[in-house]
Order: structure tokens, then C-alpha cells, then sequence
């Protein structure tokens, strides 16, 4: 699915990259209005994340002119707050035909999550204390055990925050990671994981699990 970002700061852009790729969607991101718009029928996205920070003036051109072709349905269109935006920007934003003014990145993990665990793709769970899920890896360097702290993980992957000082450049990209130790819940799985991206948070594949260890983790993910 693609999910079009119109972003000025790099910051956004970073936190939003960090956090929503493991959701399953194709980021394409334009600085600049007016090369969204002209581009907006090539890209046909399944989604719109609009800057009202970085684009005070122009989200409300951009929108109406989503809105012109793409109903609330076909295209949602999500707005990060700026600083100043008030109750009045707010009541033009919903006229206007913004499904959902976004104020931190948890409301978006929640609400692209939802988008995406529709009956074809598998569920995606952010995983909470309580859930007893935990990753521990042979380091990705091979001199030691790292702990891999679980944010996000369904039935395909999962992605972690690794708790160490090393840089997770791209060396590590679609590296195999043969030696996991992956618990859930009482259950000790060993798969075999590749990563797919890099960053701050990482997101794994699941490539194969000995023996009967999918089904476990299945079951287990239908108990939280």
C-alpha cells in the first residue's frame, strides 16, 4: 500500500519512516506541494499524510484538490497539527475532508495500523509489557548476545529496538539471523529472521521456525 507523505522537515519524515514501515506501506515523500499534486494520479495512493506545520497555507489547497477525485474512503487523508492550530483550522480541516488530524505518532501507528490488518494481510500487534514477548539475538557483529527490545510483531515478523551502542547502518540489511531466541508468552522459539530495514527501530522477517514453533507463536498472538 502506498502512503504519499507531504513533508517539509526531516524530522517528521524520520519518525514517521521509523515507525509506519513496519506496517507494511511504501513510503513515497514530496517537500513540496505542488510536486505532490502533480504527481498524486501516477502514485494513486491508499493514503495522504499532510504537514499543516511545515505547510501552514498550502494543506488546505492540497487537500481540496485530493477531495476534487478521491473521497474520505478511497483516499484517507491524515493531518499532523502544527503548532498553532486551533479550533477554527481544525473545523475548516474536518469541512475540508481530513479524516483524522494527528497529534503524536501513536495516534498514526494506531490508526495505519488499523488500515492495514484487514483480512488479507496478518494482524499486527504492538506489543505492551504485559504481553511477555522478548528477542534475544546473536549479535549482528557475532561477538556477543544483544537484547532486542519488541515493538511491533505478527505471524510474518516483527520489529525491535536493539539495546546496544553499535550503529545499525545498512551492512546489516537483509542479513540472516540464524541464532534467535524469541519468547512468547511461555514459549522459547527459535526462528530464522532477516532483516528488512534499518534505523532506530529494525524490522525482521520470519523466515522458517523448527518443528512445530509457528503454530505456537499463532496461537499465542490469537491470545492478546
Amino acid at each position: 500500500m502506498k502512503l504519499l507523505l507531504v513533508l517539509g522537515s526531516d524530522s517528521n519524515y524520520g519518525t514517521i519512516l521509523e515507525n509506519v514501515t513496519p506496517l507494511g506501506f511504501q513510503l513515497i515523500r514530496y517537500r513540496h506541494v505542488l510536486k505532490a499534486m502533480d504527481n498524486i494520479d501516477e502514485i494513486d495512493p491508499a493514503a495522504v499524510i499532510i504537514s499543516a506545520r511545515d505547510f501552514p497555507l498550502h494543506w488546505k489547497i492540497l487537500v481540496q484538490f485530493i477531495r476534487s477525485e478521491r473521497p474520505k474512503e478511497r483516499c484517507p487523508i491524515m493531518l499532523l497539527k502544527g503548532d498553532y492550530f486551533n479550533e477554527e483550522e481544525t473545523a475548516k480541516a474536518l469541512f475540508l475532508g481530513v479524516n483524522d488530524i494527528i497529534e503524536d505518532i501513536d495516534q498514526l501507528r494506531t490508526i495505519l495500523g488499523s488500515q492495514t490488518n484487514a483480512d488479507d494481510k496478518p494482524r499486527i500487534f504492538f506489543v505492551e509489557p504485559w504481553h511477555n514477548i522478548g528477542l534475544l539475538v546473536a549479535d549482528l557483529w557475532g561477538q556477543s548476545i544483544i537484547i532486542g527490545d519488541v515493538k511491533t510483531i505478527s505471524t510474518e515478523g516483527l520489529t525491535f529496538e536493539p539495546m546496544s551502542s553499535h550503529p545499525m547502518d545498512e551492512s546489516i540489511l537483509h542479513r540472516k539471523l540464524h541464532e534467535c531466541s524469541l519468547r512468547a508468552g511461555d514459549s522459547i522459539l527459535s526462528p530464522v529472521c532477516r532483516i528488512t530495514g534499518t534505523g532506530k527501530t529494525i524490522p525482521a522477517d520470519f523466515i522458517s521456525f523448527p518443528h512445530n514453533e509457528q503454530d505456537l507463536l499463532n496461537q499465542y498472538l490469537q491470545t492478546i
